[in-house]
């Protein structure tokens, strides 16, 4: 269990803070960005969370459990990944089957909605714009996941829970557009 007793320490004032391991890095380095970029879509998941809840119960609870994940893709990126000789369960870890979830989840919804014959833009519902919004964090977090990956071993979960997330809120942008009808489709060249 977590205790928070006391909201500032001062340990941040010269631009630099603690990983959960106790490191000292700067705020500006990757890890952090990462984990900073994972923080912000947890925060838009929230508010596409405000508007679905009551027409879309099941994706509610379901945005419930990935905000709870997202929590442990930051509790994943703020111990660094030791690629040997880190026992299994030592760390919180992202796993196969939080990826599995989101593609299952993917394949069920997707399933009722038609074909893409077009790009789509941004809109429709309320809940569909909110999701857009989400989509476009989870692609920088997913993004500076990747950076990250570049430059030191991660959990391979991690970048592909990232990518299936994605994948999972562009599904639910058509979903809230009445399962695509009411998409908003890109028309290349329009001018008026």
């Amino acid at each position: 269990m977590v205790t928070i007793n006391k909201i500032y320490t001062k340990t941040g004032d010269k631009g630099e803070t603690s990983l959960g391991d106790g490191t000292r890095v700067k705020k500006f380095s990757p890890r952090v960005i990462a984990c900073g970029e994972t923080d912000e879509l947890n925060s838009v998941i929230g508010l596409l969370h405000l508007y679905a809840h009551k027409d879309f119960p099941e994706i509610a609870a379901h945005l419930d459990r990935i905000r709870n994940e997202l929590f442990d893709c930051g509790a994943d990126l703020c111990i660094p990944y030791q690629e040997t000789g880190e026992k299994p369960g030592e760390f919180l870890r992202i796993t196969a089957g939080q990826v599995q979830f989101l593609e299952s989840e993917i394949d069920r919804i997707n399933a009722n909605i038609p074909p893409l014959r077009s790009f789509i833009l941004p809109g429709g519902s309320v809940s569909a714009t909110y999701a857009h919004l989400a989509r476009t964090v989870a692609r920088r977090a997913e993004r500076a996941v990747c950076v990250l990956t570049d430059q030191e071993p991660l959990n391979p979960e991690l970048v592909r829970y990232f990518n299936r997330l994605s994948d999972y809120l562009f599904v639910l942008c058509r979903h809230f557009n009445n399962d695509g009808a009411d998409d908003v489709l890109w028309k290349p060249g329009l001018t008026k």
